[in-house]
């Protein structure tokens, strides 16, 4: 088991935590380091449920603030151990989970074993099983078996955002658009009809479609309808009987899980739509007042976060929440993922200086 010694900088813990491969499912050796060092700790009360890790200071504060982040990375990809590199006179450490998120959950790492007289009271929560099917999700199963630990007045999560404020997000629909038709023999096809060829008109509004931007409480998102895969075929001489396009639509947190789903629909109308998966978004709530003291300490302007991300979690439960976190989201499961030592140090100071003062 690795060893965490959290009095290290944040930026040599991101290449301890980096370095401890915790692919989905396999976060087992790196939760098992996390929850040594944190149920060390005199000032937390933790609480342990698989491979997710709660901790929580018990002051009597008159607030609460959730602070989250995943251990899990996507497949490692000939890309640890990490290294450190240098672009544009810049040090960056470079390897998978650098950015996606590995760095933020360095971060609160630190700052949990250091806070131990923190102006709110802080909820710190690492878990499992981000990257992989909702069902996986480690704070699925927590709402489940104690619901009473998001309590909160405003939540964080240390999603990478660049060091900004990235406020609530867009939601998430996957849906199969289904057509039919009948086989035969290729060399007699009009004895047949071929599904792959009634395809086209899907493609075609697909490529018409014209996305929205959507202005939700001062923050614009920007939608996104698009085909991510598409199979039909039996044999190289037989005429198709099925095929399927799946489509992914990303809608800004003004639409709820029902009227995007409802908009799905008609723009496929007239087709066989099986909506897969969906996930509401996140309404940015930055008119919360802890969220407007945590905007002016960290001197950030918010922006949109256009990828789901666990804030729709703690939206959906009554408590406003943001990503803030260190890593370019664009490098997120990038094979070059990295992150500037500059960027892990000032999401530090940015959440020190707010938590550790009145």
């Amino acid at each position: 088991m690795p060893a965490l010694d959290l009095s290290l900088s944040s930026a040599e813990l991101t290449r301890i935590i980096c370095d401890t491969p915790s692919e989905s499912g396999e976060e087992k050796l790196l939760a098992d380091a996390i929850f040594a060092e944190i149920s060390a700790l005199d000032h937390l009360e933790v609480y342990r449920d698989g491979d997710t890790i709660v901790a929580r200071t018990n002051l009597g504060r008159a607030q609460r603030v959730v602070i989250a982040g995943h251990i899990d990375t996507v497949p490692i990809n000939r890309n640890v151990p990490t290294k450190d590199v240098e672009i544009e006179g810049q040090p960056f450490i470079w390897g998978r989970g650098t950015v996606d998120m590995k760095a933020g959950v360095a971060v609160q790492l630190k700052l949990a074993a250091e806070l131990i007289a923190p102006r709110v009271d802080i909820t710190w929560m690492w878990y499992d099983h981000e990257e992989v099917d909702a069902d996986l999700n480690g704070l699925t199963r927590l709402a489940r078996t104690r619901p009473d630990l998001f309590a909160g007045d405003f939540a964080i999560l240390g999603e990478p955002s660049n060091g900004e404020v990235e406020g609530g997000c867009n939601g998430n629909l996957r849906a199969i658009v289904r057509t039919h038709g009948v086989r035969a023999h290729s060399a007699r096809a009009w004895i047949g009809e071929n599904a792959i060829h009634k395809a086209a008109p899907v493609l075609d509004r697909l490529a018409e479609y014209a996305p929205r931007d959507v202005a939700v409480e001062g923050l614009v998102y920007r939608e996104g309808l698009n085909a991510v895969r598409i199979g039909g075929g039996v044999a190289g001489n037989v005429i198709p009987d099925l095929c399927e396009v799946e489509v992914n639509y990303r809608f800004a947190p003004s639409r709820d899980a029902v009227e995007a789903e409802a908009h799905v629909r008609e723009v496929f109308s007239g087709f066989e739509v099986d909506v897969v998966d969906v996930a509401a978004g996140a309404r940015p709530g930055l008119d919360a007042p802890l969220a407007q003291e945590f905007l002016a300490a960290v001197g950030a302007e918010p922006r949109p976060k256009y990828g789901w991300t666990d804030v729709a979690r703690f939206s959906a439960l009554g408590v406003p929440a943001v990503n803030y976190g260190p890593g370019d989201p664009h490098l997120a499961h990038h094979d070059e993922e990295r992150v500037p030592v500059a960027q892990i140090e000032a999401v530090e100071q940015g959440l020190r200086a707010w938590l550790a003062t009145s």
